[in-house]
């Protein structure tokens, strides 16, 4: 995790004086277009022109970043000569900025990072501003990259890609889409699922896993129908939060390897195909751990009292399709555009992405591809 972790209203204007406490002078902004327009990256510069220092903005980052968004937002910090990187957004800024900031210090190309603690020097010293809730990628050591040349994402999991300080103001997630509150949201719940069912999963884990969901489940509808709720706003940013400590530490499982493949095969949002994906990895997952299932569903809402561990199951299944309805999430992969003729490759590479994940039951290339149907 980050060494300091800023959360609440207002907390914004702490973080810049956090900021000039370190001494840095150049800053670069990884951002996207949408918050240069929404005046939302002026207000960071401004502050950090009141405190003397320079900021450069590179607002190229994509939806889902890809190697051609870091080696161009590289290329501007090393053009001015900036000491450190700020990630202003949700999951992909974040992302962009540490590929920047590893490659920075470390030479090379990203791709040359692909896998877990390749890298040998920190990167360039990482501050993140989270406008979502969200991937938690302000505060993990996950960077996903988009190879637009074998139109896979790359994951990162790497100890030097994690920021010095994570910044979470609620005022910065008001008045975002309601589909993009919806997106990420379910994306913490994934989060935190995963790393509950996970092999790595500790007492440590299941407590902010656990809380998480509950977090998710009694949040996430008030801050979908009302951008402006300022509490639901902060709650799911604590749940988030909590989501990526679970899974920092104990990992995930196939609803990302299957989410990552459509994402860089038809350039999906992660967050809705997490949402697709989760009840129907979790249905397989079922035959394993059908207790722990419970325990998602008790977390969710459900009267579990009585329930044998597969009906218990089964409510959590039931509950997580209740919320992804409630918040508007397509109900199947196909509404998206994904197509059944790519399932051979998506689960190739999903048994691949896998390998670096602690999924509760280990699954077969068909089996992937009876799950890619399923949530069709």
């Amino acid at each position: 995790m980050p060494a300091v972790n800023l959360m609440g209203s207002d907390c914004l204007t702490q973080a810049m004086d956090a900021i000039k406490s370190h001494g840095f002078k150049k800053g670069l902004i990884v951002t996207d277009n949408v918050l240069v327009q929404m005046g939302m990256v002026k207000q960071v510069t401004d502050l950090l022109s009141q405190r003397d220092i320079a900021t450069f903005v590179f607002y190229g980052t994509q939806p889902n970043p890809t190697i051609g968004n870091v080696n161009a937002g590289l290329a501007m910090l090393q053009q001015n000569q900036c000491d450190f990187v700020i990630s202003l957004g949700g999951g992909s800024p974040h992302d962009c900025a540490k590929g920047i900031a590893l490659v920075a210090t470390n030479g090379g190309e990203i791709a040359d990072y692909e896998g877990v603690d390749v890298s040998a020097k920190p990167q360039l010293p990482l501050v993140a501003i989270n406008t979502t809730a969200g991937t938690a990628s302000e505060m993990t050591r996950f960077c996903i990259i988009t190879d637009e040349a074998r139109h896979i994402k790359m994951a990162i999991v790497d100890k030097n890609t994690t920021p010095i300080m994570s910044v979470n103001d609620p005022k910065l997630m008001l008045a975002k889409p309601a589909s993009l509150t919806a997106a990420t949201g379910m994306d913490a719940l994934t989060h935190a699922i995963e790393a509950y069912v996970s092999t790595a999963a500790t007492p440590v884990t299941d407590a902010v896993a656990i809380k998480a969901i509950e977090l998710v489940q009694s949040n996430l509808r008030a801050a979908v129908s009302n951008g402006e709720d300022l509490h639901a706003r902060e709650q799911m940013a604590y749940a988030q939060f909590m989501a990526g400590m679970a899974f920092n530490n104990a990992s995930l499982g196939y609803v990302h390897a299957m989410a990552h493949q459509l994402g860089g095969f038809y350039d999906l949002p992660h967050g809705v195909c997490n949402a697709i994906l989760l009840p129907h990895v979790q249905a397989f997952n079922a035959k394993v751990c059908p207790e722990r299932l419970t325990d998602v569903a008790k977390a969710m809402g459900v009267e579990v009292s009585g329930l044998t561990p597969e009906q218990g199951a089964q409510a959590a299944l039931t509950a997580i399709k209740q919320l992804s309805a409630d918040v508007h999430i397509p109900a199947g992969l196909s509404e998206l555009g994904a197509s059944s003729q790519d399932f051979d490759t998506l689960a190739e590479n999903a048994l691949k992405d896998a390998c670096g994940f602690t999924n509760p039951v280990q699954a077969s290339h068909d089996e992937i591809k009876t799950i890619f149907a399923a949530a069709m």
